[in-house]
């Protein structure tokens, strides 16, 4: 029976199926679907990101300048979503180097139509980023990591570290168990994963395993950032916890 198998395969007759997208791809899309059909664009566009478009946009640009982004910087932006940070650069930093990638052509298309026209933006739907070795300064993920199996958030890091140039730092978000405000999010994740569906996946990241990865793969730690802190200034606490990494 194996041997005949085997013949089959050789001729043809037997042909791998296609892989199914990935479990974040498949949710983002049904997601920004479902909210096209209920709500106007502006609005879609906000709820697909989580809301507050302006106003996250705005604190997201104040974490990054309170770690570096300053003028012609090159700015990799790992899951620009709708383009909350990249509209927010357009007002007030436009010359820095902006180059955002998301899994979504919808939310793309969007940020492109808020941001200059000199600012980049790359469709991946894999967990390879598409930019070049050492061709950032600075990278960001705010906000997708939380969503990701812990495997996948290590190959993103591989990338991440392969796109920073040496000693290019990388500002990350993520939730963590010692935070009473992200404790009821994993409390509700349980409740879903018992008594319905999940449509999005809410992984959790302890700072040693942050540490950790970043020992194996070759950044160093430069700090962390608790959710109810704001070394920033007045935009306020970012709500996740903020890891920053620097390439060796």
């Amino acid at each position: 029976m194996i041997a005949a198998l085997l013949r089959r395969i050789r001729l043809g007759a037997a042909r791998p199926r296609e892989a199914e997208p990935p479990h974040f791809i498949r949710s983002y899309d049904i997601l920004v679907d479902n909210l096209l059909r209920a709500y106007p664009r502006d609005v879609a566009m906000s709820v697909a990101v989580g809301g507050e478009f302006s106003r996250m946009g705005e604190l997201q640009l104040a974490v990054l300048r309170h770690f570096g982004l300053a003028a012609d910087t090159r700015l990799f932006d790992l899951g620009c979503g709708s383009g909350r940070l990249a509209a927010a650069l357009g007002r007030e930093l436009p010359s820095v180097l902006y180059h955002g990638s998301d899994i979504n052509s919808a939310l793309l298309g969007y940020a492109r139509s808020l941001s200059p026209r000199a600012f980049r933006f790359s469709l991946s739907r894999t967990l390879a980023i598409p930019a070049a070795d050492a061709s950032a300064d600075m990278a960001s993920a705010f906000s997708v990591f939380t969503h990701l199996k812990h495997t996948e958030t290590y190959v993103y890091l591989i990338e991440m570290r392969r796109v920073l140039r040496p000693r290019g730092r990388l500002v990350l978000s993520f939730l963590e168990f010692g935070s009473p405000r992200h404790w009821p999010i994993f409390v509700q994740s349980v409740g879903v994963e018992r008594y319905g569906t999940a449509l999005h996946l809410n992984e959790f990241i302890g700072r040693d395993t942050i540490r950790l990865w970043a020992a194996k793969i070759g950044f160093d730690v430069e700090g962390f950032v608790g959710d109810d802190e704001a070394p920033w200034g007045d935009a306020g606490p970012f709500g996740q916890s903020l890891a920053v990494l620097v390439r060796h």
